[in-house]
């Protein structure tokens, strides 16, 4: 298993021009392995924004929309920003996190965004992501008993560790933390991601992204608005029982029209989970 950075770069790429033809098309250039071989994809780690793929021209648009700053770039190829404060807001972070959970292989989560932690540019190069996770309000974020610790804590702004911490988001069923253990209990319901085959559907929209997994005689089809603007798109599933789309996210479900395609609706940064034809995956499953 190796981290993919190839499509994480085209992925920030799409989340800050809505374009999403180069991340499919590095999904794509990627998508041979060998056998029992999986990419771990992933938003951040304890590093810079690697961007050092990404032609010249598509790296000034990313530092444009999530790097603006030169205190915020590191190495002329990154920008040493944590998810949070890069996005801006919920909406687009649950975005990326979807898409994230739903990319071919195993999701890899940083520590800290399942919060939504922030950074501090105060701090030398790739420092500024690595402050310590804040756990409580408590002295030094429930981090350490130390008075002193070698990284020091975020005290100040809107990500301070008195504000946001794991203590404070557990308690609240609307947080980003309880969120993000709903998608990876998601997740976790959809072998297919992990193990099927994969196949990008059409949309008709340059924003949209859609996949299809197959797996052990079962599909899911996952859907993702880059735009901030609404879409309607058009999706043809393509596989057996694809005249029924069931969310896994709310209590909906898409019926394809007579000619087998399915007008989806989706929000700014919308996303959706279908299981094709029904919910009962786990009687229909074989062996391969």
């Amino acid at each position: 298993m190796m981290f993919n950075f190839f499509v994480n770069q085209h992925l920030f790429y799409a989340l800050s021009t809505t374009d999403i033809a180069p991340l499919v098309a590095a999904l794509r250039s990627t998508k041979k392995l060998p056998p029992g071989a999986q990419w771990a994809q992933f938003l951040r780690n304890h590093d810079e924004l690697d961007l050092g793929r990404l032609s010249e021209e598509q790296r000034a648009k990313v530092f444009e929309r999530f790097g603006p700053q030169p205190e915020m770039q590191l190495y002329d190829r990154g920008i040493r920003r944590r998810l949070a404060p890069m996005l801006g807001n919920q909406p687009q972070l649950e975005l990326a996190y979807s898409v994230m959970f739903s990319l071919p292989g195993t999701p890899v989560i940083r520590y800290g965004d399942e919060i939504g932690m922030g950074d501090d540019l105060a701090l030398p190069e790739r420092q500024a992501v690595r402050t310590p996770m804040q756990w409580t309000d408590a002295p030094q974020a429930g981090f350490s008993t130390s008075a002193k610790i070698i990284h020091p804590v975020i005290a100040k702004g809107p990500y301070r560790y008195d504000q946001l911490n794991v203590e404070k988001q557990r308690r609240d069923s609307g947080s980003l933390l309880s969120w993000t253990a709903h998608m990876i209990r998601l997740r976790k319901e959809c072998p297919e991601i992990g193990w099927g085959d994969w196949k990008i559907l059409p949309t008709g929209s340059p924003s949209v992204l859609a996949i299809r997994y197959d797996w052990q005689g079962n599909s899911l089809v996952v859907v993702h608005n880059f735009d901030e603007k609404s879409q309607e798109v058009r999706i043809k599933p393509g596989v057996e029982g694809g005249q029924k789309l069931v969310s896994l996210l709310v209590q909906d479900a898409s019926e394809a029209d007579q000619n087998g395609i399915h007008r989806i609706a989706l929000e700014a940064y919308g996303y959706r989970w279908y299981r094709v034809g029904d919910l009962n995956h786990m009687l229909r499953r074989r062996k391969e």
